[in-house]
C-alpha cells in the first residue's frame, strides 16, 4: 500500500494568522484600557462614577449578546464578510468615541465597540476549523494556543497602554486607538481571508431573526438586572424569563434555528464545557477584580503595587499556556487548573489579613497564573473538539458569552460582599464563594469521561488524514 505524503499545500495557511491575531486583540484591548480612563472621562463630563461605570457594562453586555449572533452569521455567510463588517463597526465606534460630545454618546460608542469586536473570535474559530478540515490536522493546537496567548498578552499590556494613551492624548486616545487597529484588520482581512470558506461552501442559510430577537431580549433582561440589581428593576428578569420561553418554543419549531436546542441538548460534553467556562471565568474575575481591590483597601497596598502583583499571574499564565499548548491532555489541564484555583481560594481564606507577607501574596499570584494558563486553553480546545463544525461560529460565540456571564456574576457577588469596602472579612467570604465554584469546576472535569474520548478520536482522525491524500482547499 502506497502512502501519499502530505504536501506543503496541506499545511495551515499562515497568511490567515495576521488577521486572526490582530482581530483577537480588538476586544481584550478595549476591555483592559478603559480601566485607567474611567476617572478622566467622569471628570471631563462632570459625571458620577456610577454613570461612568456603564462604559464597562455596555461593552460586556453588547459583547455577551453579540458573540453568538456574530457566530451564527459566520456559520451562515462565512467568516470573511462578518469579520470585515465587525472591523468596520469597530473603526466607526472608535471615531464616534474620539469626538463624543456627551457621556451618553460615549456609552453608545462602547456598545457598538462591543458588537464590532465580538466578530473576530467566532470568525477565527471557524477559519481554524475550516483549515483543520482542509489540511487533515483535526486539532491545530499551535494556532489555538496563539489565540489564548494573544489575549493574555493584551491583558498584561492593556492597562499600561491605556495609561500611556491617556498621558499622551487624553482619554479620547483610548477610543482613537481602535481606528488604526480596525483598519489593519480590514486591509489584512480583505487581502488574506478566503472569499469562500467552509461555511459558505454549503450555501447560504436562512437566518432565524425572530429567534435571535428573543435570545437578545432574554439575555439582556437577565444581564442588565445582574449588572444593576435593584428592586425597581425586578421586572427585567421576568421579561427575560418570558423571552427565554418564547425563544425555546421558537427554536424547537424552526426549520433552521438560531441555536439548535435539540442538538445542543444532545451534546452534553459541549454543555459541560460551557458550564466549566462559566465557572472558570467567575473564579478568575473574582481573583483579578475582588482580590486586587482587597490588596488596596484591606492589605494597604498602593494601586501601582497591587497592579505589580498581577504581573506574576499574567506572566505565569503565558508561560504555562505556551509550554502546554501543544499537549492534548484536556482533562489533565482542567483538573490541574481547577486544583490551582482551589489552592488560591483556600490560601486567600486562610492567609488574607492586613499583615500578609508580600512573598505569600506573590506565591498566590503565581499559582493563580497556573490556572489562568490552563483553564481557558483547555476549555477552548474542548470546544474545538466538541462543537458541530457546521455551527462552529455560533458555538464559539456562546463560549465567550458564558465567560462574560462569569464576569457579571463576579461583579454582583463582589458588590454585595464589598458593600462597605473591600475588607478582610469580605475577601474571605469571597474566597469561600471562589472555593465552591472552583470545586464544582473540578468535579465537572473529573466526571466528564468524554474529554479523553474526544482527544483520542481527534488524534486518530488526524493520523488517518495525514496518511492519506491532502484535502483540497474549499473555495480556493
Amino acid at each position: 500500500m502506497t502512502v501519499i505524503a502530505a504536501t506543503p499545500s496541506a499545511t495551515f495557511d499562515r497568511r490567515l494568522l495576521a488577521p486572526i491575531m490582530i482581530g483577537a486583540v480588538l476586544n481584550p484591548v478595549n476591555t483592559s484600557i478603559i480601566a485607567v480612563a474611567l476617572v478622566p472621562i467622569a471628570v471631563a463630563f462632570d459625571a458620577p462614577t456610577s454613570q461612568a461605570i456603564w462604559l464597562v457594562s455596555a461593552l460586556y453586555l453588547a459583547t455577551a449578546v453579540g458573540q453568538p449572533l456574530a457566530g451564527r452569521l459566520v456559520d451562515a455567510y462565512g467568516a470573511r464578510p462578518v469579520y470585515l463588517v465587525g472591523a468596520a463597526l469597530t473603526a466607526a465606534a472608535g471615531l464616534v468615541g474620539t469626538f463624543a460630545p456627551s457621556l451618553a454618546v460615549l456609552v453608545g460608542a462602547r456598545a457598538v465597540l462591543g458588537l464590532g469586536t465580538c466578530a473576530a473570535y467566532p470568525a477565527a474559530m471557524s477559519l481554524v476549523r475550516s483549515e483543520g478540515d482542509r489540511t487533515g490536522h483535526r486539532a491545530p493546537t499551535g494556532v489555538l494556543t496563539m489565540l489564548v496567548v494573544t489575549s493574555q498578552i493584551v491583558a498584561v499590556v492593556g492597562p499600561t497602554l491605556g495609561g500611556v494613551l491617556v498621558d499622551v492624548g487624553g482619554w479620547r486616545a483610548t477610543y482613537a486607538v481602535n481606528v488604526p487597529l480596525a483598519l489593519a484588520c480590514i486591509v489584512l482581512g480583505a487581502v488574506y481571508l478566503p472569499r469562500r470558506d467552509r461555511a459558505r461552501s454549503t450555501g447560504r442559510r436562512s437566518l432565524d431573526v425572530l429567534g435571535m430577537t428573543w435570545f437578545t431580549v432574554a439575555l439582556l433582561g437577565v444581564m442588565i438586572f445582574l449588572t444593576v440589581p435593584r428592586l425597581s428593576l425586578v421586572w427585567l428578569p421576568v421579561v427575560g424569563a418570558l423571552a427565554a420561553v418564547a425563544f425555546a418554543v421558537r427554536e424547537m419549531r424552526c426549520a433552521e434555528p438560531f441555536i439548535d436546542l435539540r442538538v445542543l441538548a444532545g451534546n452534553r460534553p459541549l454543555l459541560a464545557t460551557y458550564v466549566r467556562t462559566l465557572a472558570g471565568y467567575t473564579v478568575s474575575y473574582a481573583y483579578i477584580y475582588g482580590f486586587v481591590q482587597w490588596l488596596q483597601a484591606g492589605r494597604g497596598l498602593t494601586p501601582s503595587q497591587a497592579g505589580l502583583l498581577l504581573l506574576p499571574t499574567f506572566a505565569t499564565g503565558i508561560v504555562v499556556t505556551v509550554l502546554t499548548g501543544r499537549r492534548r491532555g484536556i482533562r489533565v489541564k482542567l483538573v490541574v487548573g481547577a486544583v490551582a484555583q482551589i489552592t488560591v481560594s483556600v490560601a486567600i481564606l486562610l492567609l488574607a489579613d492586613d499583615r500578609t507577607p508580600v512573598a505569600v501574596l506573590v506565591g498566590i499570584a503565581v499559582v493563580a497564573g497556573v490556572s489562568q494558563g490552563l483553564v481557558s486553553l483547555a476549555n477552548q480546545n474542548a470546544l474545538y473538539d466538541q462543537a458541530d463544525p457546521r455551527r462552529m461560529g455560533a458555538s464559539a460565540g456562546l463560549f465567550r458569552t458564558f465567560g462574560y456571564l462569569g464576569a457579571i456574576i463576579t461583579a454582583v457577588v463582589t458588590g454585595q460582599l464589598f458593600g462597605d469596602g473591600a475588607s478582610t472579612t469580605g475577601v474571605r467570604e469571597l474566597a469561600v464563594f471562589m472555593t465552591g465554584v472552583a470545586g464544582a469546576s473540578l468535579a465537572l472535569a473529573v466526571a466528564d469521561r468524554s474529554l479523553g474520548r474526544e482527544v483520542r478520536l481527534s488524534e486518530r482522525r488526524g493520523r488517518a488524514d495525514r496518511g492519506g491524500r491532502p484535502r483540497p482547499r474549499r473555495g480556493a
